[in-house]
């Protein structure tokens, strides 16, 4: 470290410049993770040699992307790292965030469950509690808007079905995503998780609106209900209840009024 720290800002600048001109030709192929990390530093600190704290930063946080999540007061507690330091890492993120959001409004849901996932994953990681969101769509599947329903824990009595449904009417919605996730990093759904999936694709259902997906998020992976075919597996279920109920209620009526035939 004392070495790097002794280098000249001539020295460091013209290392500097020759990572930036490799970047301009080529992109980040045949980047270090530390260099990737040490151009990010300098967004913020033009004229200080962040190379040895950027090899600290990939040292504790292990990846390129450990330190890109990293929250900034940790990243912080390296030597040489400071507020100016760690605007590069926020910019990026940030800049990450509302491209995927973008690349989410431009594509239709059913092929980017991958993307609703990388867009939400970043705010959603590392909660303390459960979060349950409701991700509104037009008919044409294109995002309106994202709204945080519940948080703690997650199930029929904590969500709101009519409150889903007067948000999808005020969205002028067609259909509706749901995400939350598991503190403990698991994505296993629980049975709970569940029983509250098929009552809002039944409650759904009802109000002619179409439940695409329940995304959990956890530790770098997700669980999918319409990947695993348990909405198409709930739908089914709700369409054979609504026939069944309409095969009753035939029987009561011809039952009904064969009774009422007979006494005349």
């Amino acid at each position: 470290m004392e070495k790097a720290e002794r280098l000249s800002p001539d020295t460091y600048q013209g290392h500097r410049k020759r990572l930036r001109e490799k970047f301009l030709k080529s992109g980040l192929s045949g980047f270090h993770d530390y260099e990737i990390v040490e151009l990010l530093f300098s967004l913020g600190t033009p004229r200080k040699d962040c190379k040895q704290s950027a090899k600290e930063a990939i040292k504790r946080f292990q990846t390129l992307r450990g330190v890109l999540e990293a929250p900034a007061e940790e990243l912080q507690q390296i030597k040489g790292i400071g507020a100016h330091s760690t605007f590069g890492i926020k910019l990026v993120q940030e800049v990450a965030r509302e491209f995927l959001h973008s690349k989410m409004l431009e594509k239709p849901f059913y092929r980017s469950s991958q993307e609703v996932f990388d867009y939400l994953y970043h705010s959603m990681r590392g909660l303390k509690k459960e979060v349950f969101k409701v991700i509104y769509l037009s008919s044409q599947n294109q995002i309106i808007n994202t709204v945080n329903l519940s948080e703690g824990t997650i199930n029929s009595s904590s969500v709101s079905s009519r409150e889903i449904i007067e948000g999808a009417i005020k969205s002028n919605a067609a259909a509706l995503i749901f995400v939350h996730n598991h503190p403990s990093g698991a994505v296993e759904p629980s049975s709970s998780d569940k029983g509250l999936t098929r009552e809002l694709v039944y409650a759904g259902r009802i109000m002619r609106l179409k439940v695409l997906d329940h995304i959990i998020i956890g530790e770098n992976k997700y669980f999918s209900f319409a990947g695993e075919g348990l909405i198409e597996e709930y739908e089914t279920d709700f369409l054979n209840q609504m026939l069944r109920g309409t095969a009753e209620a035939r029987k009561r009526f011809y039952k009904t009024n064969i009774s009422g035939d007979k006494k005349y």
